[in-house]
């Protein structure tokens, strides 16, 4: 099947045809037609498999009918990137139209946000804070919205956005499209589609697995370790496009600078660099101004990079659904990918659940020419100090200088003050603030 099967606008194709589309996946096959025949959707579907254009084909042709000037479409999303990833798409596969897209979310200047909104573009793509801000502050008119797009609904639960999310419908007019895409479905994610959707047409396509397109492998190695055999991994590895997870900002961090000082090119996403940072981190790494991105999970989701050719999960992931998403990240459109995982004794639970989820074995791993048994030098116990047979008593009397007549303990009075400060060779100045340390390696 084609792209002309859905007999779509004429106009769409050059964005269908710059994209490179040229058969759809499954989940566009039957989102598409559904999407165009009027139904709600609820769908689940594999990361990687084009989810996002399986809505937003569809909305952009209907959007080339009816009304121009004022917001036709909201798309909830639970991140920045997210938003960034969806606006993208909406602007490339509508190239031959005039339809007009805006992103809305914080950690940014509202006022951009703000003149869009005034201008009336037809579709906005939010994250549900910033956007309540703007509805808070009657800068944001959802009264003309047709089609209401919440997609990664189990990430907002996960994140706390649910009664956001409600609040938002409260301004959304009852009588539209609405289509909930989501990983997992919780009894909260149910609840909220039987409030906000009619009749629902369910896609499920199997997000149990992770796709089929990324090769699995485990190394074991002990926790102090991880570092060194992630520095071996990458001397035998491509690394034209490599995407690092670890569990923590401040790991990610740390693990980007000590890979600088190894000579990678390399950039870090995490929640403490602000969203001007994520972007250039982001654009840098697809663009292949860096060979390494760290991240922690913001970048599991939403982030869409066809030539990341390896995912290394640094530190195991707390559920198999993340692990799914991490992977996810390579091996998109049908291109193969490898996800490698570092893995130690406390990770053992997690791997028999995605053995379990995958029906097979991990295959595990070794280096031929790394050193496992390098001891951990941070806890290597410290030599007991030599202790004399002589008694204490002995020995400090042995010691103790005879004392002149007329010697009252001066030995034991305490040193007078400097005048200029402490006693030499301890330092009292202030530390460099923790921010301000190990920062330059990014700038250069």
């Amino acid at each position: 099947m084609s792209f002309d099967h859905f007999k779509l606008d004429a106009r769409l194709q050059e964005g269908i045809n710059a994209a490179g589309f040229i058969n759809p996946t499954p989940i566009q096959t039957e989102a598409i037609p559904a999407i165009l025949a009027g139904h709600d959707i609820i769908g689940t579907a594999q990361t990687g498999t084009g989810k996002t254009a399986a809505f937003v084909l569809p909305i952009l042709h209907k959007l080339l009918t009816g009304q121009h000037g004022h917001t036709r479409v909201l798309i909830i999303t639970p991140t920045r990137e997210l938003a960034e990833q969806i606006h993208t798409m909406t602007r490339e596969l509508g190239a031959g139209t005039k339809i007009r897209s805006a992103t809305v979310y914080g950690g940014v200047s509202p006022a951009p946000q703000i003149e869009a909104l005034r201008n009336g573009v037809e579709i906005i793509v939010a994250c549900p804070g910033r956007l309540l801000d703007h509805i808070s502050n009657h800068k944001a008119n959802l009264r003309h919205v047709e089609f209401l797009v919440l997609d990664e609904a189990d990430r907002m639960l996960d994140m706390g956005f649910l009664p956001d999310v409600r609040r938002i419908l409260e301004h959304v007019p009852g009588n539209r499209q609405t289509m909930l895409f989501a990983a997992t479905f919780p009894p909260e994610i149910e609840g909220l589609a039987a409030e906000t959707l009619r009749n629902p047409h369910r896609i499920m396509l199997g997000l149990s697995r992770p796709v089929h397109t990324v090769t699995h492998a485990l190394y074991p190695v002990a926790h102090h370790l991880k570092t060194k055999l992630l520095m071996a991994l990458l001397k035998q590895t491509s690394t034209e496009s490599v995407l690092v997870f670890t569990r923590t900002k401040h790991r990610a961090e740390r693990l980007a600078e000590q890979l600088h000082r190894q000579g990678y090119k390399v950039t870090s996403l995490h929640s403490n660099r602000s969203q001007n940072q994520r972007l250039s981190a982001l654009n840098g790494f697809k663009h292949g101004k860096y060979q390494v991105m760290v991240a922690t999970d913001i970048a599991a989701r939403g982030l869409d990079i066809e030539s990341v050719s390896h995912v290394i999960n640094f530190d195991m992931p707390d559920t198999a659904d993340a692990y799914i998403h991490r992977i996810g990240r390579t091996g998109r459109a049908e291109r193969t990918g490898d996800a490698f995982t570092l893995v130690t004794k406390e990770d053992n639970a997690m791997v028999r659940t995605l053995e379990k989820i995958m029906g097979q074995s991990l295959p595990r791993v070794t280096l031929q020419d790394f050193d496992y048994s390098a001891a951990d030098l941070k806890h290597v116990p410290t030599a007991r100090p030599y202790r004399s047979s002589v008694p204490k008593q002995a020995r400090f009397a042995a010691a103790k200088p005879a004392q002149p007549a007329g010697h009252y303990g001066a030995s034991h009075s305490k040193p007078a003050k400097s005048a200029h400060g402490p006693p030499h060779g301890r330092h009292h100045g202030k530390r460099r603030p923790p921010e301000s340390r190990g920062q330059t390696w990014r700038n250069r």
